[in-house]
C-alpha cells in the first residue's frame, strides 16, 4: 500500500503548541465554520452526534476569564497574584478557544463510553483541522472542565462534560518535539509475525 506522503509527513511531525505561545491572527468566522465542518467528520456509532461546540472569541473571552477567576477565588481566597493572573488570562491565551462538549447520554443501543470516545475523536479532529488551515492548536482541559460552577459560566449544562478546550491561533515559536513512547513499551503483538 503506498504511503500518503502529505498525511504521513503531518502525522510524523504533529505536535501541540502551548496556548501561551499563541498570538493573533486566529481563524475568522468563515475559517471556523470550515474547521468545524471538517471536525465533525469523526466515528459516531449510530450517527448521534453526541457532542457540540462552544466557540469563544473576542472580548467575551476576557469577561468569562474574570468570572472564572471569581469562582477560583471563592474556592481558594489565598491565591497568589501569579495564580490570579493565570485565571484572568485563562481564555485569552489564544485568539479562539473552542469547547468540545460531550452530550453523551444513555441510549438503547450505543454505550455512553462509545459516545464519549466520539467526543475525544472530535477534539483531535478539531486540532488537526486547525492545523490544516495553518493555525497552531492545543487541546487542554484543566480545572474548569470539571468544576460545576465553571461549566455553568462556560455555557455547559450540568449533564454535559467538557471533552476539551481547544486553543487555536498563530505562533512564531519554533516547533520542538517532546519524547514519545517506545513501541516496545506500549504494544503487545498477538498472532502471526508477533515474535
Amino acid at each position: 500500500m503506498p504511503i500518503q506522503k502529505p498525511l504521513f509527513d503531518y502525522l510524523s511531525t504533529r505536535r501541540s503548541i502551548p496556548a501561551l505561545q499563541m498570538t493573533e491572527p486566529g481563524p475568522d468566522r468563515t475559517e471556523l465554520e470550515q474547521i468545524l465542518t471538517l471536525t465533525s467528520r469523526v466515528p459516531d456509532h449510530g450517527k448521534l452526534a453526541p457532542w457540540r461546540f462552544i466557540v469563544y472569541r473576542g472580548q467575551a473571552r476576557a469577561e468569562l476569564s474574570e468570572q472564572l477567576l471569581s469562582i477560583a477565588l471563592k474556592k481558594n481566597p489565598e491565591m497568589t497574584e501569579e495564580a490570579r493572573q493565570i485565571e484572568r488570562s485563562r481564555l485569552t491565551r489564544s485568539p479562539v478557544v473552542i469547547a468540545v462538549v460531550s452530550t453523551a447520554a444513555e441510549h438503547v443501543k450505543i454505550p455512553v463510553w462509545e459516545q464519549e470516545l466520539s467526543a475525544g475523536a472530535v477534539c483531535l479532529n478539531l486540532f488537526m483541522a486547525a492545523n490544516a488551515h495553518g493555525y497552531a492548536a492545543n487541546w487542554l482541559s484543566e480545572w474548569v472542565a470539571y468544576d460545576a460552577d465553571a461549566k455553568t459560566v462556560l455555557g455547559v449544562k450540568p449533564e454535559e462534560k467538557i471533552a476539551g478546550l481547544v486553543y487555536i491561533g498563530s505562533t512564531t515559536f519554533p516547533q520542538t518535539d517532546r519524547p514519545r513512547p517506545e513501541l516496545k513499551d506500549i504494544v503487545s503483538w498477538v498472532g502471526e509475525g508477533s515474535e
